[in-house]
């Protein structure tokens, strides 16, 4: 049974808020898992952060886009432990490490599955801010499902497209097999 999780993060401010480019200063509303185990979406406000914890902690993996340099950092705030311990794949990363920049998660989802996010992250803060919770986690878990099925897509047929600056397909080879590799 795979004990992976697939999760994305939202805040309840911005850069511009905390007046720096600095995940950490961002303060967490919600976050959106996937757990393959149990077939099951939830989430999580920040108030409930504690339940989530052990079940991360159990986990195998952890996936998402942009782990590493966002959700992360946001949620170490939180955290009593070290979030960069667990075992992390992170699709921005290894994509980004294939073409030698950053490709939005909404340009691949579009690309590789036809289907992309339901809107921009300012919109998440919007609905946080206008008490908006059903739609931020409708929002949210958007971005888990579609980062989810990347992840199943780039370990079913290793590869991954993206709409590149002239919003051409474009597709790459992408392994994670050595990313996987490097956990065992």
């Amino acid at each position: 049974m795979r004990k992976e999780i697939v999760l994305d993060i939202e805040t309840r401010n911005t850069f511009q808020d905390v007046g720096a480019y600095n995940p950490a200063l961002l303060e967490v509303s919600l976050v959106g898992v996937y757990f393959y185990e149990t077939d099951t979406f939830e989430t999580f406000l920040k108030e409930d952060l504690p339940k989530l914890w052990p079940r991360l902690e159990l986990a195998d993996r952890l996936i998402g886009y942009n782990l590493l340099a966002f959700d992360y950092p946001c949620l170490q705030t939180s955290y009593t432990g070290n979030m960069m311990q667990f075992p992390t794949v992170d699709l921005l990363v290894e994509i980004e490490r294939q073409l030698g920049h950053r490709i939005k998660l909404d340009d691949v989802a579009l690309a590789t599955l036809g289907v992309g996010k339901s809107g921009h992250g300012l919109m998440a803060v919007e609905y946080w801010r206008r008490g908006e919770i059903e739609k931020l986690k409708e929002y949210c878990l958007q971005d888990v499902r579609v980062t989810r099925d990347i992840y199943d897509h780039v370990l079913k047929y290793q590869d991954v497209s993206y709409f590149d600056r002239s919003r051409q397909k474009q597709t790459i080879p992408l392994s994670l097999e050595n990313t996987l590799e490097k956990e065992r």
